[in-house]
């Protein structure tokens, strides 16, 4: 049984076939499914998703991708949804996401947006310290800095998601009490340093992802490059291999590290 950690379920690409998609992921041994909100448009339909089927969890979050298109009242909605879900013991909310920095894209690493970024970013870590809520945490090109706010803010607890980073930040999250999310980008041969890294660091700090649609694994080419959680357990027989070990294993601790990670999962996840 596995937990996809991070997944856009719903994401357009899956307009047609959604439900489809997830009947097809619960059959093939995905036993859960956590979808990270990226913008306010979007806090009520991953709520919504998730109540539609059994194992299906939300993050509640402003992407920092999105954050040049927020206001920044938006972080109230934000915040009067977290709100919402703890008053009314809504136990599919597992985490405050997706948030962080994105210093990849260059339009928005630099100046005013730059600064929009960390302001989204140390806002909503405040909510998490608040709420006692994990985070799922975008890191494309700002692990350093990322790092920088989870210790200034003292944030212990959550997941740097499609983490591609050295060993020596994969330490820096896990001392901080991190786990790390890996996915399609670990099944391409070419992918060295983070094949090399999943294999260093411990077993109790590695959950799967999907990131579905995106970060496709290597067998999703051409035009049916559309990734899904139906895919999570042969990224996990990825891991089994590179690791030595038996999917089995494979499959029970990263599930009980997504568990441990998200601690309101617990209250309702059946294997």
């Amino acid at each position: 049984m596995l937990i996809d950690t991070h997944c856009h379920l719903d994401a357009p690409e899956f307009d047609t076939d959604r439900m489809a998609v997830i009947e097809k992921s619960l059959n093939n041994g995905v036993t859960g499914i956590v979808i990270p909100a990226v913008m306010k448009k979007n806090l009520g339909i991953v709520k919504a998703l998730a109540a539609q089927f059994k194992g299906g969890y939300y993050a509640l979050g402003i992407h920092p991708m999105y954050v040049r298109y927020a206001k920044d009242e938006d972080l109230a909605d934000v915040e009067l949804a977290i709100q919402s879900a703890l008053d009314n013991e809504d136990i599919r909310l597992v985490a405050i996401g997706e948030i962080g920095l994105d210093f990849f894209v260059p339009e928005i690493s630099t100046g005013i947006e730059r600064e929009r970024q960390l302001f989204f970013y140390k806002e909503q870590l405040k909510m998490a310290k608040k709420y006692q809520l994990p985070v799922l945490l975008h890191v494309r090109r700002s692990q350093d800095m990322v790092l920088k706010y989870l210790r200034q803010l003292n944030i212990r607890g959550g997941i740097a998601h499609a983490f591609n980073g050295s060993e020596q930040q994969a330490k820096a999250f896990i001392e901080q009490g991190f786990c790390l999310g890996f996915g399609g980008t670990m099944t391409f041969t070419r992918s060295l340093q983070i094949r090399r890294l999943v294999t260093q660091i411990d077993m109790q700090s590695i959950v799967l992802e999907t990131d579905a649609p995106d970060i496709p694994p290597a067998w999703l080419s051409g035009d049916n490059r559309r990734n899904s959680p139906e895919n999570l357990p042969r990224i996990a027989q990825v891991l089994a291999d590179l690791r030595g070990m038996s999917l089995d294993d494979i499959q029970k601790i990263t599930t009980q590290n997504a568990l441990r990670i998200m601690p309101r999962m617990q209250l309702s996840y059946v294997q």
